[in-house]
């Protein structure tokens, strides 16, 4: 079937009006609920041949995470789709007001490979939930992952409700020649114009959720053996490969010594001494990131780590000192296993260097000073993140996650994905016994006192 056929099939679906009962969208919620967890087996197989991610890890930052937001949406559903009534200013009396949330129609979802369960079929569930039909593209690059995902969803889901269509660049450039009510988008800002270049063709609104380079800031009397510990779980989870990963340190220079320190232990505490054989070290998706990556690495600069096997696609957990933004390593978002390290001196300059930069999708702060944290976070724009800790606020589903500037335009997760594949229509209801007259000609000046008055 033709992508054209089968998005019309979509369209002419949506337009019975079946996806709209809250009773039809909880059924398909559940239905899929059910679908992940009889297959999880099969899941984590799939993970573990793109690039060696463990069973634990894979439902530690995927299945997890998308049991417990198809679970929040069936509970949540009723609340979040009933009409919410507001009130009614004085110039439409008697009436009432309320607003409507309708599902927005066909949409196209693609994925990103570096979290290929989470980051393909999260914004999927918010779709669901709202009440649209869905065409779902996975990254190519985790080629087994995308496989499975066509293969469950497409031989347990309608193909005019929910379909799967694989391929790389020349298939995601022909589904976006055609219409489609809402775009969603995972995966670099490059991409991400592209993106916004094709939807404009159709004016269809787009959701990019991007990435960039997501400093921790790290103060003194911050608690260093757990900022260590935090930080080096969020920047080598997934092989580094997270989009919202610290990208970079930037520490007080009286604190560096004894913080690196903290980083090393930590690193061979959760990896061990050759994290090659760490069951929970991720490697790199392929040859061409791996080269990628490689480049970055300035010898000189290494303080820890900088071991490579491109035939395991693997890079050790790596730290760089005495960076400076010059170097390679800070032109562009790294992802993957390598931690720059730069320093400062007064916390005046680091929030201005980081404010002179694209704005982060997400920044973490350590320090016990609660002056400083009301600071950093009125004065430095970002998509989100945390105090003393790393990556922990994608785990709320009552937090939006998404990306400001360069590192995305809208948000999801919860009532935020719900509200993002809907819109909100406003409704006043107006009463058939009562008309101001002066709404109507001939107008004279007592109509305009009054009507300034109601106004």
């Amino acid at each position: 079937m033709s992508y054209q056929k089968i998005i019309k099939s979509q369209q002419e679906f949506f337009y019975s009006n079946t996806t709209k009962p809250i009773s039809f969208r909880k059924k398909q919620l559940k239905k899929f609920l059910k679908l992940l967890k009889d297959n999880e087996e099969d899941l984590n197989k799939a993970i573990y041949k793109d690039f060696k991610k463990s069973a634990f890890e894979n439902y530690a930052t995927e299945l997890s995470l998308l049991y417990a937001e198809l679970s929040h949406s069936i509970k949540k559903l009723p609340v979040w789709s009933k009409k919410n009534y507001v009130t009614t200013n004085l110039a439409n009396l008697p009436g009432s007001s309320f607003i409507m949330p309708e599902p927005l129609g066909n949409t196209l979802i693609i994925g990103a490979w570096n979290y290929p369960y989470l980051l393909t079929l999260h914004p999927a569930i918010s779709a669901m939930a709202a009440g649209n039909t869905m065409i779902l593209k996975p990254s190519e690059l985790a080629m087994n992952t995308s496989k499975l995902m066509a293969e469950l969803i497409n031989n347990n889901f309608d193909s005019n409700y929910f379909h799967v269509i694989e391929g790389g660049v020349a298939e995601t450039t022909e589904l976006l020649k055609l219409k489609f009510d809402k775009i969603f988008y995972t995966g670099s800002t490059a991409v991400g114009k592209i993106m916004m270049k094709a939807a404009a063709e159709h004016l269809t609104p787009v959701v990019l959720e991007l990435g960039g380079k997501s400093p921790a800031i790290i103060t003194k009397g911050a608690s260093l053996k757990m900022a260590a510990k935090r930080i080096v779980w969020g920047k080598f989870l997934n092989g580094g490969q997270t989009c919202v990963a610290p990208d970079y340190l930037m520490v007080d220079k009286t604190i560096k010594p004894k913080l690196i320190e903290e980083i090393k232990k930590q690193i061979e505490k959760i990896h061990g001494n050759d994290a090659q054989k760490s069951e929970a070290f991720v490697r790199i998706i392929n040859p061409r990131h791996f080269k990628r990556l490689e480049k970055l690495l300035n010898k000189q600069k290494i303080i820890f780590g900088g071991q490579t096997d491109e035939n395991d696609l693997y890079i050790s957990p790596t730290l760089m000192d005495n960076v400076s933004w010059d170097d390679a390593v800070m032109q562009e978002e790294i992802f993957g296993p390598i931690l720059p390290i730069l320093e400062y001196e007064d916390l005046d300059d680091a929030i201005k260097q980081i404010k002179q930069k694209p704005k982060p999708l997400a920044l973490y702060l350590f320090t016990n000073c609660y002056k400083i944290r009301d600071r950093v976070f009125n004065e430095i724009s970002f998509g989100g993140g945390a105090l003393n800790d790393t990556i922990m606020h994608l785990a709320n589903p009552n937090l939006p996650f998404g990306g400001v500037g360069n590192s995305g335009t809208g948000n999801y997760h919860g009532k935020y994905g719900f509200d993002i594949f809907s819109h909100h229509k406003s409704i006043i209801q107006k009463a058939n016994w009562f008309e101001p007259f002066m709404k109507y000609p001939p107008y004279n000046s007592f109509k305009l006192k009054l009507l300034k008055k109601l106004m």
